[in-house]
């Protein structure tokens, strides 16, 4: 079975918001996209503009979906990532409202390469998003999780 999961590329000035927070196995702090799991009865567009607001205290409004990512996680759990691209109020400083988080970053493509990542996907998104891989919203918009 499958998690379905969503995260966040949002630049301002060249540098990406990122999320610290610790590795649910070592404990370690890692970097993550803002991201999470998409609840029951929310629609995966729902669930990122959440997300987002949760682990950075900021409005986020999505433009494009990036990609569609499987991984089979260290954990032994399958997750499916949607990830979006999209914006934040210009100016606007992130706070986090989750615990989990330990502090927000805005990093470069440069400084993310060199630090401990939640996971690959971290960087591929990244990568994706630079490539300029973006597909329209509508293509997930009706995706929800039921239970």
């Amino acid at each position: 079975m499958w998690a379905l999961t969503v995260a966040a590329i949002i630049e301002r000035q060249g540098r990406f918001l990122f999320v610290e927070e610790p590795d649910k196995v070592t404990g370690l702090p890692v970097i993550n996209q803002p991201a999470g799991h998409v609840e029951p009865g929310e629609s995966v567009v729902e669930a990122v503009v959440r997300e987002v607001r949760e682990e950075t205290g900021l409005a986020f409004t999505p433009k494009d979906i990036v990609g569609l990512y499987p991984l089979k996680a260290a954990n032994g759990c399958d997750y499916f990532r949607v990830c979006f691209t999209g914006t934040v109020p210009e100016g606007a400083e992130a706070a986090p409202e989750d615990p989990d988080i330990l502090r927000c970053h805005w990093l470069s493509r440069a400084e993310l390469a060199t630090a401990a990542l939640r996971s690959g996907w971290v960087l591929r998104c990244l990568d994706d998003a630079l490539e300029g891989r973006r597909y329209p919203l509508d293509l997930v918009a009706e995706i929800r999780i039921e239970r």
